[in-house]
């Protein structure tokens, strides 16, 4: 399936057009509000000290598994932000934006097994003499 030419010239202009901010570091994950802890919000909502406790407790366990999340987009808006600074061509650009939707539909576990299949894929590709695939394709995030 090939990629109408009105869309790739609408994604290459939206990626030129944003190139500045991609270019400048990536900023730090936004503050939660922690509003299960908020005086108005409890008293709002009438939360209970054991709900507060245990939205806590889920906001703890996963806290970890978004810093990760965001230190993974960081890393791929930098790799795009590289690739449009280099001018790379629309095709490279375009490959690479799929390939990041493709990535996003997976789980964190699909991802970590993804990379591991792709890591033997491309070394059987190089012992064979074949070129691995373009050096720009995101890798999934490990969790």
């Amino acid at each position: 399936m090939t990629i109408p030419l009105r869309l790739r010239v609408l994604t290459a202009a939206l990626l030129l057009s944003a190139a500045p901010v991609l270019a400048q570091r990536p900023p730090d994950p936004p503050r939660p509000f922690a509003w299960w802890k908020s005086e108005p919000f409890k008293k709002e909502l009438g939360l209970t000290a054991d709900q507060s406790a245990h939205i806590d407790k889920i906001w703890e366990t996963t806290r970890v598994e978004l810093r990760q999340e965001w230190d993974e987009l960081s890393k791929l808006e930098a790799k795009l932000s590289k690739l449009i600074q280099s001018d790379a061509d629309e095709a490279v650009l375009t490959r690479s934006l799929m390939l990041v939707q493709m990535l996003k539909v997976l789980t964190p576990e699909q991802r970590t097994r993804f990379n591991s299949l792709h890591d033997r894929w491309q070394q059987e590709q190089s012992r064979q003499g074949r070129p691995p695939d373009a050096p720009n394709a995101p890798k999934a995030p490990q969790h």
